[in-house]
């Protein structure tokens, strides 16, 4: 994907937050105001950023996102982010497809030796599918996420590219 796809990934990603809050870091709210020329340059990709996307017939059906660490003391880490599949193509092997395409690129990342991502710990599909690709827990934040009086538990899980 690149900055030429940003109204189509807005909308999947507006679709995600609202059917599955629990699972992303920031809100449908926060999104739906950020400017549209953020996105865009968010979906600029760089050595060490990049977001996939998985398409039918022209029409965006699921994303993934990694950025790389850039602290010096981290740089050998990246991070797995806004993993979504709209729920009528899910059980297909598109989600495995992304995360599996997402590593072959991370590979090429000089100096890589890790991907982190963290799973609501009640999502038990998407825990399924990591542990597939080689993703193992590692360990577990109590209260990881809140809305209001909510909280969500947060599987941490690494994959190991050496």
């Amino acid at each position: 994907m690149d900055s030429k796809d940003a109204e189509i990934y807005r909308e999947l990603r507006l679709k995600s937050l609202k059917e599955n809050p629990e699972a992303f870091l920031t809100t449908y709210e926060i999104e739906e105001d950020k400017p549209i020329e953020k996105l865009r340059g968010n979906l600029i990709a760089s050595d060490n950023r990049f977001t996939l996307g998985a398409f039918i017939n022209s029409v965006l059906i699921g994303t993934v996102t990694f950025v790389r660490e850039s602290n010096p003391k981290i740089v050998h880490k990246g991070n797995v982010y806004a993993m979504y599949v709209a729920p009528e193509f899910r059980e297909k092997g598109i989600g495995k497809s992304l995360v599996q395409e997402l590593i072959i690129k991370a590979k090429k990342c000089d100096g890589l030796e890790q991907i982190n991502l963290t799973v609501i710990s009640n999502n038990n599909a998407a825990k399924r599918l990591y542990e597939t690709i080689g993703f193992v827990t590692y360990g577990t934040e109590r209260n990881a996420l809140k809305t209001e009086c909510q909280y969500w538990d947060e599987n941490l899980m690494v994959f190991r590219l050496n």
